[in-house]
């Protein structure tokens, strides 16, 4: 994984538009986002309306001109069309300004952008998250450039937006807090879901639903964000053992990519070891990892069995998953005591009929 560091302004609808950015950015496949700035007001360089700015500090096995097309993508979708004019008030700017171990030209912009040395909203929030970072000319830490800006730019205090991570995380909590904005895109949708519905949004139960419904589907997906190198950690560990290895009853939760509906159940995951083991709390993380993207009960098995092959390279992997749907359940055939199993096995649990029994008799006791 390689880091780089993403800086972000807008001096259009900012309080609304910089959020969304930063939520949009976590929930890139290929980009874990580590760290993020405070947010700043800077007056822009050119004249007009004040800017909001931040940056992050991302990890990603994606090149730099990979990162620079997946930010005008994103800008795109927020409706910024770039123009000759450079100070052209924008909903967005999202610049890729520094990427490790790269100095060099992408389609007319330097990396590392030569403006961090000049300007106080680039070098203060890339300060925040990425301190001790060396930029080659005038060859200093990020820290001691930005020193000298942070007197003339002004922290944004304001509670109206909040440049947080833009996706769930276990420590924010489930539940809305007063005037906290997590998501305003996807707010807005929810709020557009409960009207069609024919509710009233503005009434006391619903008021603050928008905002947990996002926290909660960001919860839901935050599988698409993580990484199977970043759920190992390196956990994997030399050994002699060559019996099989079996985690069973783990339960998982997951939804429906048809109906958007949870499916759940337990997963029973076998493998027999090549010298490797692999820490006993991996096995539920990487069940998690699949499951929490919109998903049918078939691949999933098959993607734990995958991954597990991968990081391993065992004899071979079983995956055995056990699970109830939602969409059958409460609506369809409205059929509640039905259960779906799939199976997906690997190497030695293949081709051996007798390994292959011994995990299933396991699975059942």
């Amino acid at each position: 994984m390689t880091r780089a560091v993403v800086s972000l302004g807008s001096n259009v609808e900012p309080e609304r538009n910089l959020p969304t950015a930063l939520a949009r950015l976590h929930r890139q496949p290929g980009i874990v986002v580590v760290d993020q700035s405070r947010c700043y007001r800077s007056a822009a360089v050119g004249g007009g309306p004040e800017f909001l700015n931040a940056a992050v500090l991302i990890e990603t096995r994606l090149g730099p001109a990979q990162v620079r097309t997946l930010l005008r993508g994103i800008e795109s979708g927020m409706g910024r069309v770039r123009t000759a004019d450079r100070n052209a008030p924008r909903p967005i700017d999202l610049d890729l300004i520094l990427y490790e171990g790269f100095v060099g030209e992408i389609d007319g912009t330097m990396i590392p952008d030569t403006d961090i040395g000049r300007y106080a909203h680039l070098a203060v929030p890339a300060a925040d998250v990425a301190p001790n970072w060396e930029y080659p000319s005038p060859g200093s830490l990020l820290k001691t450039i930005a020193g000298p800006f942070r007197n003339h730019i002004e922290v944004f205090m304001s509670s109206d937006i909040s440049p947080g991570p833009g996706r769930y995380a276990p420590e924010q909590g489930m539940e809305a807090t007063a005037d906290e904005i997590h998501d305003p895109e996807f707010e807005a949708t929810v709020r557009s879901m409960l009207l069609q519905l024919g509710e009233d949004p503005s009434r006391e139960g619903l008021m603050r639903t928008p905002l947990r419904v996002a926290k909660a589907m960001d919860f839901l997906t935050s599988g698409y964000t993580g990484s199977l190198e970043e759920i190992v950690n390196n956990a994997i560990f030399e050994s002699d053992m060559d019996e099989m290895v079996l985690v069973k009853d783990v339960e998982f939760y997951s939804l429906c990519e048809h109906h958007m509906l949870p499916f759940f159940g337990k997963a029973h995951v076998g493998y027999l070891p090549n010298r490797k083991i692999i820490g006993l709390s991996k096995i539920p993380r990487i069940i998690d990892l699949y499951a929490r993207r919109l998903q049918v009960q078939e691949r999933l098995t098959s993607q734990i069995a995958d991954a597990v092959d991968q990081v391993l390279e065992p004899h071979g992997v079983a995956v055995v998953m056990e699970g109830s749907h939602f969409c059958m359940m409460m609506r369809g055939v409205q059929k509640q005591g039905t259960s779906m199993v799939t199976s997906a096995m690997r190497g030695g649990f293949r081709t051996n009929p007798l390994t292959r029994s011994e995990f299933m008799e396991l699975i059942r006791d």
